[in-house]
């Protein structure tokens, strides 16, 4: 099966936010769904996570935004990503870093989020606009899967008002 991604890119942890739950209400599998952002760190708060059972709790700014996303996603995980800095990350995309860490995909100059986004086929030119997104304090929210799938995303996500929408793979 051929497998495709859609990537929209927010200035918002709002503009995220909406457009998972637009993705979820549209039909999607949530399974196929991932998020990725910073928290803003500051010095005054407490930022962590921790993992009760099948719960996971998330302290931070953010916090709030965090625990709703995790809530519907499945897996999640806090990686300090060197030149990006720490990213929270919910869905799949943790598998895929965990994946390229593990048989050390890293190379090249990709960071491990970088790597992930690879294994999937999404082109590093890409990756490397990603990466200056979420530098800059933006969020990505990912959908993975066949064409079909995919087009229907890339069709919801653009009713969310993302700042760049880009499709990846199956032909391309």
């Amino acid at each position: 099966m051929n497998t495709s991604s859609v990537v929209a890119v927010f200035q918002t942890h709002q503009g995220a936010e909406k457009a998972v739950k637009s993705l979820q209400e549209a039909g999607l599998d949530l399974r196929q769904i991932s998020i990725v952002g910073k928290d803003y760190h500051t010095e005054e708060h407490v930022t962590g996570y921790y993992n009760t059972g099948d719960r996971m709790k998330y302290w931070g700014k953010l916090g709030s935004f965090w625990g709703g996303v995790w809530g519907l996603l499945f897996g999640t995980a806090f990686f300090f990503v060197p030149g990006v800095g720490p990213l929270v990350v919910g869905g799949p995309l943790v598998s895929w870093i965990v994946g390229a860490l593990e048989s050390a995909v890293v190379v090249g100059g990709l960071s491990a989020l970088g790597a992930g986004l690879v294994s999937i086929g999404i082109p590093r030119d890409s990756v490397l606009k990603y990466e200056v997104a979420l530098r800059s304090d933006r969020f990505l929210v990912l959908v993975h899967g066949n064409e079909a799938e995919v087009a229907t995303a890339r069709a919801v996500l653009g009713d969310c008002a993302p700042d760049q929408l880009d499709a990846h793979g199956g032909g391309e």
